[in-house]
């Protein structure tokens, strides 16, 4: 299983450590480095500064949200800085909800979020297979575009530059079944949420039957320390937040996920405290059975024991969420 860094999005601000954090986890022999991006800061420029401050270490998005940018604006960010990097991207994607797509980004939630996601999908490797002009009259994408409202003048282009890797590795976010397998039959690899080892079922059928060669990598907290019960409190404040207000009451994909894995009472009771305005009771309210299930967190011996739980599963890539270098080195060493 390889190791890698998750540095997320920024806050009020960029993270001063996170160049230093990169460069130390290269040296320790991590596969890779990964950013995102929600309604603040964007994940490829970020991932281009650390990519200057780098040499080996691969660099992935995690994710990238389709709503952002179209499709061939997201294979030019990609083919740019991967010719920049020296062939290091990964490209994770993700369509995000309603909420951060029509609230934010101000486009129409895709009212087939499968079909979106796939044509998505096929403009960008068509722009990077570079095979010839890219032509997709899809139901969400058009290249070229010939609705009512354009000048009908448009044609099918070529990207001018070469990408540097036609197959450059394209990984999606999913969570409900019929996204995880549709993932499974379009992209390179899965970027799963909340992965539990206990609980593969709760993604559907397709986990248990992966193509060879298909990665997993999820995110996980990851810290070494004495207190447990303490150094879960990033992870419920994170899921106070992601479960309760990163979604609408009648649509969160999170709070469906956390119900899948079967604690839809404290799913419900999390979103209902949230979207009162009592965002401290939300927090408390996120089990610690759960936050602890999805995360590595206690002293060296008991995450030692954890991480095999993680080997033991599909999973190729597990990506370090908002480690300090301590836990890092311990991890490197625990990781063989």
């Amino acid at each position: 299983m390889r190791l890698g860094v998750a540095l997320g999005y920024w806050g009020r601000g960029p993270d001063p450590g996170h160049v230093e954090l990169a460069r130390e986890a290269e040296r320790l022999g991590y596969s890779s480095v990964w950013t995102a991006e929600s309604w603040g800061s964007d994940a490829f420029t970020p991932l281009t500064w650390i990519a200057a401050h780098t040499s080996t270490i691969g660099l992935g998005t995690a994710v990238a949200q389709m709503a952002a940018r179209s499709p061939v604006a997201t294979a030019m960010h990609a083919l740019t800085l991967d010719h920049l990097s020296g062939g290091r991207l990964t490209l994770g994607l993700g369509l995000s909800g309603p909420q951060v797509v029509e609230g934010w980004y101000g486009r129409p939630f895709p009212a087939s979020p499968l079909t979106a996601t796939r044509e998505y999908v096929e403009v960008v490797r068509q722009v990077l297979r570079r095979a010839g002009p890219v032509e997709v009259a899809g139901r969400f994408h058009a290249h070229p575009y010939r609705g009512p409202d354009g000048t009908g003048l448009g044609r099918p282009l070529k990207s001018v530059t070469q990408p540097l890797r036609p197959d450059l590795p394209v990984l999606l976010g999913a969570e409900g079944p019929r996204n995880v397998a549709q993932t499974a039959a379009i992209a390179d690899g899965w970027l799963p949420l909340y992965w539990s080892p206990s609980r593969p079922d709760a993604y559907g059928p397709a986990v248990a039957d992966l193509p060879d060669g298909f990665r997993v990598a999820p995110m996980a907290r990851v810290k070494v320390c004495d207190d447990v019960t303490e150094g879960l409190l990033p992870v419920k404040a994170m899921l106070g937040f992601y479960i309760g207000g990163m979604g609408h009451a009648t649509r969160n994909f999170h709070a469906d996920l956390m119900a899948r894995m079967g604690y839809e009472e404290e799913a419900r009771r999390i979103q209902e405290l949230f979207l009162a305005g009592r965002r401290q009771e939300a927090v408390r309210a996120v089990p610690d059975t759960f936050a602890d299930e999805i995360s590595l967190v206690g002293p060296r011996g008991r995450v030692a024991e954890r991480l095999e739980r993680w080997r033991g599963g599909p999973v190729t890539d597990l990506l370090a969420l908002a480690p300090d270098p301590h836990t890092l080195r311990v991890l490197a060493e625990l990781n063989g």
